[in-house]
């Protein structure tokens, strides 16, 4: 597909030049379906909207886009308000629109809890157009009386579902109430439990529904692993588990254009067989560059999602996600493309510390068990690739394809004893190959910010106090209570964070126990602080009432 074909599968719908650029910047290559079907209902028409598509289909930059085209620069006034589950999605959210506006002059602000309120105090008082928030501090501040929403004319539920798991009904119907009768409401959500059906009938009119169905999910032949590295190590940790692999024959899939051309540079540099795929190469090249590939010419093959779109090949031993892919879906077409016609793949993931709840939330949907793999040492490497040598010289002199080269071999032989001349020639042809001294080992990153929050169907009234939880945890899962932080315990339930690794010895350890037909520990599926902090000030607030 030509840069001007991408252009023009995002022009069908009328957006300016300035936001065309922005998508072509961003590394779109084609409209996701509830791209597909939002952004012209958003664009042209007039009604509500309910988009049901699940996490990691391309849903904000479908709201996003046209909102872009459609408020105007530099209003007084609140024109948009986004509700996110968490702070983190808000964030997501909020950086997503911000690199899609391109040079539009939107002021954009991310509102949750957590972030100084006098920061954001601040910024409302100067103006902005797009507000994206938490519910909590949504409320905080319409009670504040320091956002006002009466000119508002787009409300935006994202992930509505997730919400209603959070206890955000009333708060919604609360934030609902203080909005204008005239305004577009869009509501997303993968699923459409009753009370969320409830809020579109009261508080949404001619209401379109857009629907993506789900995929099923399966990935059966194919083995799962993922390596803990750090951005700046993923080229050197790709070259190593190419190197120690007997038959590396393999797709590695990277997020933009630019990241295909960069790995397929470095790897052609480091003389692996390797070629890249994407938006802006032609048709004629693309079909040129993959039947190179399914012919065995070339042993890696670098490419964005889309552009790998279609391609069938039927014994590909790896596929490596170099860049996370954005959902379970996209992580299961991917990794799909191995462990076909009964043979056995294996899928290689990259994982730095701030992806590992995204990772954990891939796992979740997908259903996939991907275990933790130590990358290789660089002794296992250097021995790898001296084995290699020698099965091949040995198929060499056993086939007699030595045989023209017996007058120079004679004539070196005549100077310098064979020993000598074996060396230089190893040290002409490979270098510093076989020098331990030239390879780097990669160790895991420290994961700071690579934490995951799990759900604990226990809490006070469990009989339990915040020791004797830890202290549980501890004796079944062998992880140890120093590793066990930022425990939140409330009546029903509580929360702690661990690293991603601790997190996946307590779900395995605590595997099959259920609380009224609930696991007794899971993901937090993005429940965060404060969220939970509403639910006790719900309770306060009723009591006032």
């Amino acid at each position: 597909m030509s840069q001007g074909d991408i252009m023009n599968t995002f022009n069908q719908f009328g957006l300016s030049e300035e936001t065309l650029e922005a998508v072509r910047l961003k590394g779109f290559e084609e409209p996701t379906p509830i791209q597909h079907k939002v952004i012209p209902a958003l664009l042209k028409g007039g009604r509500d909207i309910i988009g049901q598509a699940q996490t990691g289909t391309g849903k904000t930059a479908a709201f996003a886009l046209p909102l872009i085209e459609k408020l105007n620069e530099e209003s007084e006034h609140v024109r948009a308000l986004i509700l996110a589950p968490t702070r983190e999605l808000a964030l997501q959210i909020s950086d997503e629109i911000n690199s899609l506006k391109g040079r539009k002059k939107l002021d954009i602000i991310p509102v949750y809890g957590g972030q100084s309120i006098d920061v954001q105090l601040r910024r409302l008082k100067k103006g902005v157009d797009i507000v994206v928030g938490t519910p909590g501090r949504i409320m905080d501040h319409l009670r504040r009386k320091t956002l006002k929403l009466q000119h508002l004319d787009y409300l935006i539920l994202d992930e509505a579902d997730e919400m209603l798991n959070m206890g955000f009904i009333e708060d919604i119907e609360f934030i609902m109430g203080h909005t204008p009768q005239e305004k577009r409401t869009l509501l997303f959500s993968a699923t459409m439990p009753a009370p969320i059906r409830d809020i579109a009938k009261k508080y949404m009119q001619n209401t379109l529904t857009l629907k993506v169905d789900s995929e099923n999910l399966t990935t059966d032949l194919t083995q799962q692993i993922y390596f803990e590295v750090s951005e700046g190590d993923k080229f050197e940790a790709l070259c190593q588990m190419i190197d120690i692999e007997d038959d590396f024959y393999g797709l590695v899939f990277c997020r933009t254009k630019n990241d295909v051309d960069t790995v397929t540079s470095r790897l052609i540099e480091r003389g692996y067989d390797a070629e890249g795929l994407h938006g802006d190469i032609t048709q004629a090249l693309r079909q040129k560059i993959f039947g190179r590939f399914k012919k065995k010419h070339i042993s890696v093959l670098v490419a964005t999602d889309v552009a790998a779109r279609g391609l069938d090949v039927q014994d590909l031993s790896h596929v490596v996600n170099y860049s996370l892919p954005q959902g379970p879906e996209a992580y299961v077409h991917r990794i799909g493309r191995t462990g076909r016609a009964g043979k056995e793949g294996t899928a290689v993931t990259f994982v730095t510390p701030a992806e590992y709840r995204k990772l954990g939330f891939i796992q979740k949907i997908s259903k996939a068990e991907i275990k933790k793999g130590q990358l290789p040492k660089v002794e296992d490497i250097i021995e790898r690739k001296k084995n290699t040598l020698f099965e091949e010289l040995d198929t060499l002199i056993r086939e007699g394809e030595w045989q023209d080269y017996r007058g120079f071999a004679m004539g070196l032989l005549g100077d310098h004893s064979p020993e000598e001349v074996v060396c230089a020639l190893l040290k002409h042809a490979y270098q510093d190959e076989f020098d331990p001294a030239k390879y780097r080992q990669i160790s895991a990153p420290l994961a700071k910010k690579g934490k995951t929050k799990l759900f604990v169907a226990m809490g006070k009234k469990s009989g339990l106090g915040k020791r004797e939880l830890i202290s549980l945890i501890e004796k079944k899962s062998g992880v140890k209570s120093s590793e066990i932080n930022n425990l939140e315990m409330y009546d029903d339930y509580s929360f702690i964070s661990v690293h991603f690794r601790a997190a996946e010895a307590i779900l395995k350890a605590f595997a099959g126990d259920t609380k009224r037909k609930r696991p007794l520990i899971e993901m937090a599926s993005g429940k965060n602080k404060e969220g939970q902090k509403k639910a006790g000030f719900k309770k306060y607030y009723k009591k006032k009432k």
